[in-house]
Order: structure tokens, then sequence, then C-alpha cells
């Protein structure tokens, strides 16, 4: 990826600092970051913890690791900061508590809880073994305005559970904990898309649990499914049954459902699945480390069962056989190979 095209992003670590600064630098972070907090820790004298805050268009992204701690805003802070925005909190490690609106809740790890910055709330988060390990969370701050769900329809969701392990939500955590964990991977002039992908996914997550989906806008619901769709299909282009009607069964949607779906992507469901195999098989023919396994064997491990399909799909997609591509690219990389051998081995006094 090319210099100065990644993801924006703002690292706070405090092991920047001396131990005694440490919690002070932190509790600085939150009252920048989301709504400000009271906050106490078992380990105040040496708070080593850290934050990557990643700007997604319409939501911003924290990836927290932090030691376990307790925080609390009460009446007389919400009284005092106006804060506009939704938290939706992914524990990614640890156990955590929330509270608000006369609802506690336990959280798990890959479980996320919701809650309104504005109003009082109480969390809590401790990393295993008693706290001896480090806990951490993937939170996404969420405009009010950016969610097309009234205030007062999401309030039975407020300090509740809801996991990231089951439909929407696992699909939800799976890509958020991706992008935390990985922001170097994506470029800043996808940052508005992906968080626009994020969102979608988010709003139908909560119109789940609210049992409203018909409050969420057709689009978005269309838009969160197809991200659903496409995750289902990567997962299991290895299966050789996979096709239009096991895809729509997997998501409890007619075929021709499915097929409307992908009207605006310009392909097809089935093109999509062959077009995702074939350059699988494409990059597993040109790595040198798979050089011994069989073209057939490649071609099985992508989902082709057929070896006469899989060669002509492959000629037809890329322009040759997947033997001749293979000894193709194999001989372009003995001759870059044995020019920079060249090239080391010439001497530089």
């Amino acid at each position: 990826m090319e210099a100065g095209k990644m993801l924006d992003r703002n690292v706070i670590d405090t092991e920047a600092l001396p131990p005694r600064e440490r919690f002070g630098m932190w509790l600085d972070l939150v009252a920048r970051t989301a709504a400000p907090l009271r906050m106490r820790s078992a380990h105040a004298d040496d708070f080593t913890a850290r934050a990557e805050i990643i700007p997604l268009g319409p939501i911003q992204l924290v990836n927290y690791r932090y030691p376990s701690l307790d925080a609390v805003r009460t009446a007389k802070l919400a009284r005092q900061t106006e804060v506009d925005y939704f938290l939706l909190a992914l524990t990614t490690t640890g156990t955590g508590a929330s509270g608000q609106a006369g609802r506690q809740s336990v959280i798990g790890p890959s479980e996320f809880t919701f809650y309104d910055g504005s109003r009082p709330h109480q969390v809590s988060h401790e990393g295993a073994q008693g706290g001896q390990q480090h806990a951490s969370s993937v939170v996404a701050l969420i405009p009010y305005g950016a969610l097309p769900l009234p205030p007062d329809r999401l309030a039975p969701l407020l300090a509740g559970r809801m996991s990231g392990t089951e439909g929407v939500g696992a699909l939800l955590a799976q890509y958020l904990v991706q992008i935390a964990g990985h922001p170097e991977q994506y470029h800043a002039a996808d940052a508005d898309r992906l968080g626009t992908t994020a969102l979608d996914l988010i709003v139908t997550m909560l119109g789940r649990h609210l049992v409203a989906e018909d409050a969420v806008p057709r689009e978005v619901r269309r838009r969160a499914l197809l991200a659903q769709v496409r995750g289902y299909i990567q997962r299991h282009l290895g299966d050789v049954t996979l096709s239009p009607q096991s895809i729509a069964h997997a998501h409890h949607v007619s075929v021709r459902t499915l097929h409307r779906l992908f009207e605006t992507e310009e392909t097809t469901v089935a093109s999509y699945v062959r077009d995702l195999r074939l350059d699988r098989c494409r990059r597993d023919l040109a790595d040198p480390a798979q050089a011994h396994r069989a073209i057939q064997a490649v071609a099985t491990r992508w989902g082709f069962g057929d070896k006469a399909v899989f060669s002509r799909a492959f000629r037809a997609a890329y322009g040759e056989t997947p033997q001749g591509y293979r000894v193709a690219r194999r001989e372009q990389a003995r001759i870059v190979n044995d020019a920079a051998s060249v090239v080391n081995s010439t001497s530089t006094y």
C-alpha cells in the first residue's frame, strides 16, 4: 500500500509516559473521545493502556486495550456536558458490565452492549485471571443523526447484551475487529464506504433485537443483507454444493430475492462465486509455496469439482490454461530472483 494512503488513525499509548502519569493521560483521552466519566482502577499507579482511534466516515471506531477499570457517567456530568452519540461496545477479551436506564448486564467476550452517551450510565471491564491480564474492546461512536431508528425505539436496548457470534451480530463483530485490528490494510479513500457498511450492519442488528426490522430503511437492509451474503460466500467457497439455492436457504430468502440483491452489483450470484473461486485458484497457482500441490487439488480446494469445467473457466478468465499460468509465473519469479542475485552479488566498494 502506498505511503500516506492508509486509513487515518490516532494512537494513544500510555507507556510513552512514566507510570505515575499514565492514568491521568487516560482520563484526558476518555474526556476527548467519549462522554466524560469518573473512572477508577486498581492499576491506576501503572495504567498501561492503548487506544487506536479510526475515523470511518459516519462513525468513529476505537480499539481499546487497558487494565481493569470501573467508570460512571453521573447525572451531574450528563447535565454539564452535551453528548450527541450512541456507543456500541464489543468486548473482545475480559468480562464487562454495563448499566443504564434501570438495566444491568454482564457482558462476556464477543458480546455487544449499547448505550446512550448523553445519559447517566456505568461501565466496567475486568481482564481475565482476576484482572491480571489486559481487557480489550472495540467501540463504535455513532452520532444520533446517523441512526434511522427513533431514540425512543432504541431505549429497550440500552445496557443490554447482544451476541457477536450469531447472525448479523457475528458478521458485524468480525467486520469491526478486522478493521480495528488491521487498519493498515485499508485506504483512506475507503473510510466512508467502510463506515457506511459498518453502520448498515449496526442498524440491522439493532433492528433485529428490537424485533422492528421494518423500521430499518429498505436500502440499509439490502446493503446489510448483501454484506452477509458476500461474507457467507467467501467462507464457503470450498464447498462444491455452494449455489444460489443453498445461499438463499442459508439466509432465509428466496432465490429470486437473492438474484435481485445482486442486480445493482453488475454481476450475478453465480458469477460472483465463480470469479472469487478463480481468483483464489490463481493466487494459489502463482504461490511458490504451493508449487507441490496438483492443479486439480487447487481447483478442488476452491470448489471446482470438475477438472474440465475449471480449465475452461480459468482460460476464459485469464487467457491461458492453469498449467500455463503456473509455469509462466514460475519463470517470471526465476527471472526476478536471478536478477536480484546479480544485483546483490555486485560489489559496492
